[in-house]
């Protein structure tokens, strides 16, 4: 495995990123393992920053969506429109045709323009009038998201939030931190000096191999006990798809990757576990936030018991 690839792209980012440490690895977990992020937390807290850092980290086609209460779903996917000079309808492609989309704000928009990306999303194609085009490769969808509470949103229906692979916060940053990010941007704009570390073939290659880490199959046999838990839960009204299962073996495969290591081991699972699955969850009446949500996957994780031997190939 190609390791100092993605020790570039963690370094670049941290020029702009001051502490946020676990959160770029985890951002980095969701791209190896061909899953989308969604960064949720309040406003100035560096969501988009975030990821703009990231896409101009990697050599590849970037586009910006800026969600509203009266974006149509026209809008990011592209539209047919008559092009009176050769007398025929023409497609206008939409943002969504590049390589990384920030969706920024995500839950400003309707929930039917919302819902334009997920056909994007789950098969990396789009359908305007009756006619599929395919997405170029590698596809990675960040959307940032202010939390419910905040004025003037709508949440993001059940099936959307199953499409993102994961749900990350940002960091709370320490005061010596605070005061380095000040410093940083005082006298200079970090960001518009950055420079791609990575090729989008890079990236690709890099997803392929992270389906070949290695996952033992008692740790295989642990995610999926896990999963079947939140289904039992007295708490949850719905568990956690199969999709959530696939994804929660892929986001340890990606986290194993980002550490170096060609196995999975029982820590890059309870690292990604919340959030991988918490958001997938539909608690009961009065359980339903992301915080409740959380605790509950600490809770099985914690009570389902996990085997102890050598996780490498044998």
């Amino acid at each position: 495995m190609d390791i100092q690839i993605l020790q570039s792209v963690k370094d670049n980012i941290a020029k702009v990123m001051i502490g946020n440490e676990r959160t770029i690895e985890l951002i980095l977990t969701s791209v190896l393992a061909k899953g989308h992020v969604l960064l949720e937390d309040v406003p100035g807290t560096g969501k988009t920053v975030m990821a703009k850092a990231l896409a101009r980290s990697v050599e590849a086609g970037f586009g910006r969506v800026q969600f509203t209460p009266d974006l149509l779903p026209s809008d990011v996917t592209g539209l047919n429109y008559f092009d009176a000079k050769r007398s025929e309808f023409v497609f206008s492609e939409g943002p969504v045709f590049c390589n990384i989309l920030l969706a920024d704000e995500i839950n400003r928009a309707t929930p039917k323009t919302q819902s334009s990306l997920l056909e994007c999303m789950a098969e990396r194609q789009v359908t305007v009038d009756k006619v599929t085009r395919t997405l170029d490769e590698p596809f990675l969808v960040i959307a940032t998201q202010n939390p419910l509470e905040t004025l003037g949103t709508f949440p993001l229906p059940e099936a959307q939030m199953d499409r993102f692979l994961m749900r990350i916060s940002m960091e709370e940053m320490s005061q010596k931190q605070e005061e380095a990010m000040v410093r940083r941007f005082l006298t200079d704009e970090p960001l518009d000096e950055l420079r791609p570390v990575c090729r989008k073939e890079e990236l690709a290659a890099l997803q392929e191999q992270c389906r070949g880490v290695y996952v033992h199959e008692d740790l295989l046999r642990y995610m999926v006990e896990v999963v079947q838990a939140t289904r039992r839960h007295v708490k949850a009204e719905n568990g956690v798809s199969p999709r959530g299962t696939l994804a929660f073996v892929r986001a340890s495969q990606g986290y194993a990757m980002v550490q170096g290591r060609d196995y999975v081991v029982p820590e890059d699972i309870k690292t990604v576990a919340v959030p991988v699955l918490a958001h997938r969850l539909k608690l009961s009446v009065g359980e339903d936030d992301s915080r409740s949500a959380g605790r509950m996957i600490g809770d099985i994780l914690s009570s389902v018991p996990l085997p102890t031997e050598e996780w490498g190939r044998r």
